[in-house]
């Protein structure tokens, strides 16, 4: 009884007290201005909405808020209610992120709103986080897709509001990667880096620990210098449970009306005291963020302000603990003040999982067909804005400003993750080919302009037309297949966007079997036809009518193959002509070998492969210039997708589950088909009626080149298949394999090991993937076998000696994650369908012992970069005395070095050059080329005078010179535990203009002509 009177006593003094605040009219004044309290857990509240770019509904459905029966959601009402409701207190406080979304919303809005909307900027109010055009998957992306998208997002911000952000809000990711950390963190110039999604057993025991806020160093390459703050949530980006204040959720408000019924003031003090506190115990300092915010929250914004205007009013009044409103670089501000040592981080956040059987590892691979055409799209983009800095931009000429759009959109974490509705993934691709569709129109344009010997660097309108073939991988190319008029030629341009000298193979599907190549200054070229298969020829056919509604009932009979030699960011021209009778003896036709003894190799240059005539698979790769020799074998295998059990978590678009460990073998033995020519040998391949390989051995390749078509998928026993390939090789790996971080560097891997914690292996095959968008490879004492991938997928080193790729997943159940659909993907044409059918590429090296980092760094440039094609059909004679047959924009003779690539040359709408080079290698990768290189500007831009070079952040929003870098304490030492001093290139030289770049360096550049 004494304790209800005293607890009554002191409800009646809350009661008195907050009556007395009250005016004649019930107003009260909430005191929101704290700011950080010394010797106080200080409680940061961060007002932030979560808005995905697309995943249940499309990008544009939530912009507008239709489309509600899906999802609730309206960005548009989010940033109009937030508005409304930062200008009633000076005090409050919102971050927002996706550019994508606020640039719809800022060009709608009139003179007036935005200059609220730069006042509230300038003061603080309002902070751009992340401010990339979306908040990018740190998974499935290359690095430079990452770059460029934040790009996008940064000029937005810098040209409006002359800010620059701060923090990196990559709350929603699953995973992250050490790119992440160290290129799109610290070398942006952020000073700390926020997320929530982490391993559930990394959390527990960093939360035991209190290092769930870590100083991350992410590159070997770079150590110390590279190292960013990063805060990894307690447990969500969600407030404390309670303390969700969404207008329509139901929640407990803060009721300090004392003549009404429910007044909770004090209990509501208590509670939100308790949930600090709770944080307070799991992390360091007097200092603890709590994100007031979720998915697509704040759209009426005051329900929210309210109720944390009370908050902080009654917290601070109470005095046990301090509330504020704050921002990610307030609160990284107060933990860089408190002077705290951290725990260091090294390497990734890879793979993540949130239960025993739930690895986040699925996505990796999910919907492989739109990850190829966002990475083939992201390589076009890279060549389309050269061609277009070339010709300079022009309003008649279009641009590609559309394309770059779309792979923006498209490198959100639900988007080329593959984890969005079909119908919002629909809307991804629709974006992506009108970008592409638009690109495409400006390159042909700018190629007859720069073609035409008689423009003289003036490009205008063109009678000249060029087209391009997207859907070569198929063998649809009208402009190839077609009969070449009388009088004229096939004129096919090849660019080459890479800085140095490129021999490569160009293959066209043909019909005409009498054929000549000419290179462009009247050499005959060396050809091969092969016969075009069946396989392909019905995926074409299904294909053209399904996506162009065209019915195809005229296959091309051919491939051309032919070899083509490319200058640096420039062009040669081949002429394909029809060939006379007396030259028919110059005709190559491929020969089809049929094997009559037990071993089967081939290969017309240095890489052999041998094969198993009875098994019909790989059994040996060896490469007689090197002599390393590897017993290889490769198989398809697929994981039953798990439906859930005891456990009743299944595998899906975001979760990899297989049931059991051991994989199902599509085939043991295969029909074998041998093709031989003089500059490429060839296997085809038959495991199933659902799967068909062919592999290409090239004259003068160090490497085999693997085309898979894999689907439909089979679906008739309802059972899900996530489809493998696998390499077994005799090596002895000592459970170690590497993976690439986002095309960048490479990170060791250890099976069933996590350097973080003792890892408690629940599930040996989904927890040991990893994601690859450029390659992984194992090594033993002698030899390294490499594996590249030509887009985003999933992979590992399950057993020794083993390397396997997930190329193709059709899934029938939905694992629980939010999209509500299983992964099921079909294909249409009239009123039938069938499941998605795939064909893509890898790339299998083999070679001594620390000498596979220069063909993987080379190799994985051209993969990316590939010849860009256009063709024409000319007069031969009239089109080599009119036109730049050959040419470069780089002086004569000049190239960049081999390990350094060109990553971006743009021209700016104010007619500045944006330009980024990259070194390719790591430090100690390779003892030749992990070293230090110099490009001479210069010579790149021979022709051009440059009058101005400015050197800036990577995103190119301020520069570098006043960039500034917090250091911070770390418990322990750098990963050698020896001291650290990275290497740097050096200041660029005004006058000679040459740049140095050190190992995994990226210099950008803003150049005036």
């Amino acid at each position: 009884m004494e304790s209800l009177s005293l607890s009554i006593s002191s409800l009646i003094i809350c009661i008195a007290s907050i009556v007395c605040s009250y005016g004649v009219d019930g107003y009260i004044h909430y005191n929101t201005g704290s700011g950080v309290v010394d010797g106080k857990l200080n409680v940061h509240l961060v007002a932030h909405s979560h808005d995905d770019v697309g995943w249940l509904k499309t990008i544009d459905q939530y912009y507008v808020g239709s489309n509600n029966s899906i999802q609730g959601a309206c960005v548009e009402n989010v940033l109009d209610s937030v508005v409304v409701a930062l200008r009633r207190d000076p005090n409050r406080k919102f971050i927002f992120a996706e550019m994508a979304f606020f640039s719809r919303w800022w060009e709608e809005q009139s003179p007036e709103i935005q200059q609220q909307v730069r006042k509230l900027v300038d003061d603080g109010q309002l902070e751009f986080v992340n401010g990339g055009w979306c908040m990018h998957d740190e998974a499935t992306t290359h690095y430079i897709d990452m770059i460029d998208q934040t790009t996008l997002g940064h000029f937005l911000i810098k040209s409006q509001f002359n800010t620059t952000p701060r923090a990196g809000w990559q709350i929603d990711p699953f995973g992250h990667s050490a790119v992440q950390a160290y290129l799109l963190g610290a070398e942006l110039g952020f000073d700390s880096l926020h997320f929530a999604r982490i391993d559930y057993q990394d959390r527990a025991k960093r939360k035991g620990d209190k290092s769930l806020e870590v100083i991350w160093q992410g590159s070997r390459t770079f150590g110390p210098s590279s190292q960013i703050f990063a805060n990894a949530f307690p447990v969500h980006y969600s407030p404390p449970s309670g303390f969700h204040f969404e207008v329509n959720d139901d929640y407990n408000p803060v009721q300090d009306n004392p003549l009404l019924f429910d007044f909770n003031v004090e209990a509501r003090v208590s509670d939100f005291i308790a949930a600090a506190v709770t944080q307070a115990n799991v992390t360091r300092t007097n200092h603890i963020m709590w994100t007031m915010g979720d998915d697509f929250q704040y759209q009426y914004a005051e329900s929210w302000f309210k109720q944390m205007d009370k908050l902080i009013h009654y917290v601070n009044e109470d005095g046990q603990v301090n509330a504020l409103y704050s921002t990610p670089s307030l609160y990284t501000d107060a933990k860089y003040a408190s002077d705290e040592s951290w725990p260091l981080k090294v390497d990734d956040y890879f793979p993540y999982a949130d239960s025993a059987n739930a690895y986040w590892t699925g996505f990796y691979t999910s919907r492989p067909a739109l990850k190829r055409f966002v990475r083939f799209l992201s390589g076009y983009f890279l060549a389309a804005r050269q061609i277009e800095f070339m010709v300079g931009r022009r309003s008649n000429r279009g641009n590609t400003d559309a394309l770059g759009d779309a792979l923006g959109v498209a490198q959100h974490h639900d988007a080329v993750t593959g984890t969005a509705k079909q119908h919002t993934t629909n809307d991804y691709a629709k974006r992506l080919a009108i970008g592409a569709s638009e690109a495409e129109t400006l390159v042909n344009s700018a190629l007859s302009c720069l073609t035409d010997s008689k423009s003289n660097g003036q490009c205008t309108a063109s009678t000249l037309t060029f087209s391009q073939c997207q859907l070569l991988n198929i063998s649809y190319c009208p402009s190839t297949e077609q009969d070449i008029p009388q009088g004229k030629s096939l004129v096919i341009v090849a660019y080459n966007p890479l800085g140095w000298n490129r021999s490569d193979i160009i293959r066209i599907p043909v019909n005409d079997r009498n054929l000549v190549v000419k290179d462009s200054i009247g050499n005959v070229v060396e050809s091969q036809y092969v016969q075009m298969d069946n396989v392909t020829s019905e995926l074409r056919k299904l294909y053209i009518e399904a996506y162009l509604g065209i019915s195809d009932n005229r296959a091309a009979k051919y491939w051309l193959v032919f070899p083509a030699s490319i200058p640096p960011l420039g062009w040669n021209t081949y002429i394909i002509s029809k060939q006379s009778k007396r030259g028919l003896r110059r005709r190559i036709v491929s020969t089809i070998d049929l094997p009559s003894n037990e071993t089967v190799e081939i290969g017309p240059g240095n890489l052999k492969l041998s094969f198993s005539s009875t098994t019909g698979q790989l059994t040996r790769m060896y490469n007689s210039e090197t002599g390393i020799d590897i017993p290889v074998q490769q198989s398809y295998l697929w994981y039953p997708s798990s439906q859930g059990d005891a456990d009743p978590q299944s595998s899906g678009a975001y979760i990899f589950r297989p049931s059991g460990s051991t994989p199902s073998v599509v085939s043991r033995s295969v029909p074998l088909k041998i093709i031989r020519g003089p500059l490429v040998d060839e296997v085809h391949q038959q495991f199933s009626s659902w799967i068909y390989q062919i592999i290409r051995v090239y004259k003068d390749r160090d490497h085999a080149e693997f085309e898979f078509t894999i689907g439909p998928i089979p679906s008739d026993d309802s059972i899900g298949k996530e489809v493998i390939t696998r390499l077994t090789a005799n090596m002895v790996t000592d459970e170690v394999f590497y993976t690439d971080s986002n095309a960048r560097d490479f990170l060791k891997r250890v099976r069933d090991y996590r350097a973080d914690w003792p890892l408690t292996v629940t599930q040996p095959v989904a927890g040991n993937y990893y994601p690859i968008n450029l390659g992984i490879y194992m090594e033993d004492k002698k030899s390294e076998l490499s594996v590249l991938v030509d887009r985003a997928t999933g992979g590992s080193s399950i057993n020794d000696g083993e390397i396997e790729l997930m190329l193709h997943r059709r899934i029938m159940n939905d694992d629980s994650r939010g999209v509500g659909e299983a992964l099921d993907e079909s294909v249409c044409t009239n009123s039938t369908c069938e499941g998605l059918t795939v064909r893509g590429n890898y790339y299998v090296n083999i070679n001594e012992v620390g000498n596979g980092a220069r063909w993987r760094r080379t190799t994985g440039q051209e993969i990316y970069s590939p010849l860009l094609l256009a063709f024409s059909h000319e007069d031969a004679e009239t089109w080599k005395s009119s036109h730049l047959t050959k040419a470069t924009t780089m002086e004569s003779n000049y190239s960049l070095p081999s390990n350094i690539a060109l990553i971006t040359l743009q021209e700016l709408v104010d007619g500045s050059v944006l330009v980024r080079l990259a070194h390719l290698y790591e430090g100690g990768e390779d003892p030749d080329y992990s070293t230090l290189a110099k490009v001479e500007l210069k010579k790149l831009f021979a022709g051009k005078a440059i009058k101005g070079v400015k050197e800036t952040s990577l995103s190119a929003n301020q520069d570098k010179s006043e960039m500034k870098r917090k250091t911070w304490k770390v418990e322990g030492k750098s990963e050698s535990g020896e001291p650290f001093a990275p290497t740097r290139g050096g200041p660029l030289d005004k006058s000679s203009l040459i740049v140095e770049l050190a190992p995994m360096e990226i210099r950008t550049f803003i150049l005036r002509f």
